[in-house]
């Protein structure tokens, strides 16, 4: 017997899982909805571990789900903290080359983005980089003026409430122990008891291999959690930076490099590295899970990835255990920072989904199994597309049950 009995369920209340459930009581209004949250509040990790970044979609591959989501969702992000009167900023952004080898990665990443339809995107010399950014230095810079900050925390509790008000049921500490699969069915086993659904969407985040595989389901790739780490500049060299300064990304990996973000609330952070976490929500360097850890180096993805990436990983760490390094690394766009403008800031931990073949899965993923939406790979810029992607999980529901 099941305490409750609803039309369609979503596991995390994430910025995903959230904006997932916020675009079903938009469209139907008559659905019994419930959100799961194993933890006591919504955006506990990935959503509220991250920069705050609105990204443009200037870096992704065109026409992957990344480059589409990411300029509707960018868009949609901006007007969605207008109407409820989040604090963000439509800022801009600097992408420096600092090497000769860099030009022609910036260069396509011009094009890339002007064929994703970014308006404003420009290749600036160094007199005009020193003209938005007075303190960065380069040889070249892409300068992006769709890029925003706000602070995703704020977004996912708005997200919550507007879910409440339209009827939905956003219950928090509430862990999913179990899940029972019949035809007409899914019975969802929790701490705080069982709910009886008609159809689930997994939005999971960090475990939704793992709540995939408790559904009955494998999974094409597994989770491999990557910790980003961040140092603050201290408030008295907070001027060095007017507002965002990146990097040329290397295209081999799906990470940006160490950048520097000024955030709405006027902090600069600096980062974020990316070296295998311990533990699927290994914030410090101290934290391990058995499970988690043995996870990872069981699993032949984890192996082949690092027989290919193992000199980057090995740079990772140490940039991540010597603080002159971390340094270093930024003073290539910016020359006058010191090791004592920085203090320790905080952490995030990426859910990297990663092929049998050792392959970084790149593009978001969905995955439909009968009365079952696994939503198994969305990392950055899944903030700032959250709504897009509400919509585009909806539109893919509905296909298939949500009718």
């Amino acid at each position: 017997m099941t305490d409750s009995r609803f039309n369609v369920a979503v596991i995390g209340a994430g910025v995903v899982g959230l904006a997932v459930a916020l675009e079903i009581t938009r469209r139907f209004p008559q659905l019994r909805l419930l959100v799961l949250e194993k933890e006591d509040g919504v955006a506990r990790h990935q959503s509220g571990h991250n920069s705050g970044v609105i990204h443009s979609g200037v870096y992704y591959k065109p026409g992957s789900l990344k480059a589409r989501l990411c300029v509707t969702g960018a868009a949609a992000m901006v007007e969605f903290c207008g109407q409820h009167g989040i604090p963000h900023k439509v800022c801009g952004k600097v992408i420096v080359a600092t090497t000769p080898d860099e030009l022609p990665r910036l260069e396509d990443l011009c094009r890339r983005g002007q064929t994703n339809g970014l308006a404003g995107l420009r290749l600036i010399g160094p007199e005009e980089l020193r003209e938005f950014e007075p303190h960065a230095r380069g040889i070249k810079a892409l300068y992006v003026p769709a890029t925003g900050v706000t602070d995703y925390a704020l977004v996912c509790e708005k997200y919550a409430e507007l879910i409440s008000a339209a009827g939905g049921s956003v219950l928090t500490s509430a862990a999913l122990t179990g899940i029972k699969r019949s035809e007409n069915e899914i019975v969802l086993e929790t701490v705080r008891g069982a709910f009886s659904t008609r159809a689930l969407i997994n939005c999971a985040g960090l475990f939704s291999d793992r709540i995939s595989r408790m559904a009955g389901d494998t999974p094409s790739a597994q989770i491999i959690p990557f910790r980003g780490e961040y140092y603050d500049l201290v408030p008295e060299r907070a001027s060095l930076v007017r507002a965002l300064i990146y990097p040329v990304p290397d295209p081999r990996f799906p990470f940006l490099g160490v950048h520097f973000t000024r955030r709405v609330t006027g902090k600069v952070d600096a980062g974020p590295n990316a070296v295998l976490a311990l533990a699927r929500e290994g914030y410090r360097r101290s934290d391990v899970n058995l499970r988690d850890l043995a996870s990872s180096v069981t699993y032949s993805g984890f192996w082949r990835m690092a027989g290919r990436l193992w000199r980057d990983g090995l740079a990772e760490w140490y940039r991540s255990l010597s603080k002159s390094a971390f340094v270093r690394a930024l003073q290539r766009m910016l020359p006058e920072v010191r090791d004592d403008d920085f203090v320790p800031g905080g952490s995030g931990v990426r859910a990297q989904a990663v092929t049998p073949g050792g392959a970084l899965v790149d593009d978001f993923q969905f995955v439909p199994s009968r009365n079952v939406l696994h939503v198994l790979n969305v990392p950055s810029p899944a903030a700032t597309a959250s709504l897009a992607i509400g919509r585009a999980v909806v539109d893919t529901a509905e296909k298939l049950f949500l009718n």
